[in-house]
C-alpha cells in the first residue's frame, strides 16, 4: 500500500508539471480553435451562396431556353390567325396567344428576381470576404505564437510525458479510475497532503483521529469534504525526490 500511495501522488506531481505547461499556453488554444471554426463558417457560408448563385444562373438558362420555345410558338399561333375559318378556331388560337403572353411573363419575371439575388449574393459575398481574410490572419499570428510556446516547452513536455506513462503503467486500474475520475471534477488536482490538520485541496479540516490512519500509509482515504485521495507527508516527500 506504501508503494501504491508513492505512486499515486508521484502521478500528480507529474500531472501538475503538465498542467503548467498547459497554462503556459494560456487560452492560444481554445483562440485557434474558435477561429478555425469561425473560417470553417465563413466558408461554407461562401460556398452555399455560390451555389446558390449557379442554381440561379442554371434556371435563368433553362428559363431563357423555355422563353425562346414560348415565343416561337406565340409567331405560330399569331400567323395561323390569318388563316382561321370560324370565330371559334379564332378564340381557341388568341386563348393559346394570351395563355402563351402569360407563361413569357412569368419565366422573364422569375429572371429577373433571380438576377437581383444573384446581385444581391454577390454583394453578400463581397462582404465576407474581408472578414474572413482578417481571421485567417489573426489565426495565423495565434498559431504561430502557440507553435513557439509550444516549441519552447517540447522537450521537458517529452519527458515527463514520458515519465507519467511510465508511471502510469504501475498505478492499479481501479486506483487509476478514481485519480482520472477526481482529477476530472477537482480541475487537475486528484491527490493531497493535510497541511496544518486540513486537506490542502478544499481546506477542510480533517480529524486527528483520521490524520493518524493517513499517516499511517496502510489505506487509501479519500477527503469527506471533496472526495480528494489523501496522502500523508511522509509519501508526499518520498514522492517529490
Amino acid at each position: 500500500m506504501y508503494n501504491r500511495l508513492r505512486i499515486l501522488y508521484r502521478l500528480q506531481i507529474i500531472d501538475d508539471q503538465l498542467d503548467e505547461l498547459e497554462e503556459l499556453r494560456g487560452d492560444l488554444p481554445n483562440a485557434v480553435k474558435e477561429l478555425e471554426e469561425k473560417i470553417s463558417s465563413f466558408k461554407e457560408d461562401i460556398s452555399s451562396k455560390e451555389k446558390e448563385q449557379k442554381d440561379s444562373l442554371k434556371k435563368r438558362n433553362s428559363n431563357e431556353l423555355d422563353i425562346e420555345k414560348l415565343k416561337e410558338n406565340q409567331k405560330k399561333f399569331k400567323s395561323q390567325l390569318y388563316q382561321v375559318r370560324n370565330n371559334k378556331e379564332y378564340d381557341a388560337l388568341t386563348k393559346e396567344i394570351d395563355h402563351t403572353e402569360e407563361q413569357i411573363k412569368k419565366l422573364e419575371d422569375e429572371n429577373n428576381h433571380l438576377a437581383d439575388l444573384s446581385k444581391s449574393l454577390t454583394l453578400q459575398i463581397e462582404d465576407i470576404k474581408p472578414h474572413l481574410a482578417d481571421l485567417k490572419k489573426e489565426l495565423k499570428e495565434k498559431e504561430a505564437d502557440l507553435k513557439e510556446i509550444i516549441k519552447a516547452n517540447e522537450k521537458e513536455e517529452a519527458k515527463l510525458q514520458k515519465e507519467r506513462k511510465k508511471i502510469e503503467s504501475e498505478v492499479k486500474k481501479g486506483d487509476l479510475s478514481a485519480y482520472m475520475r477526481i482529477r476530472k471534477a477537482k480541475k487537475g488536482k486528484a491527490v493531497v497532503t493535510i497541511k496544518r490538520s486540513a486537506c490542502s485541496g478544499c481546506h477542510n479540516i480533517v480529524p486527528s483521529q483520521r490524520q493518524l490512519e493517513i499517516r499511517q500509509n496502510n489505506k487509501l482515504y479519500y477527503c469527506e469534504y471533496c472526495g480528494r485521495i489523501l496522502v500523508s507527508t511522509e509519501i508526499s516527500e518520498i514522492a517529490a525526490n
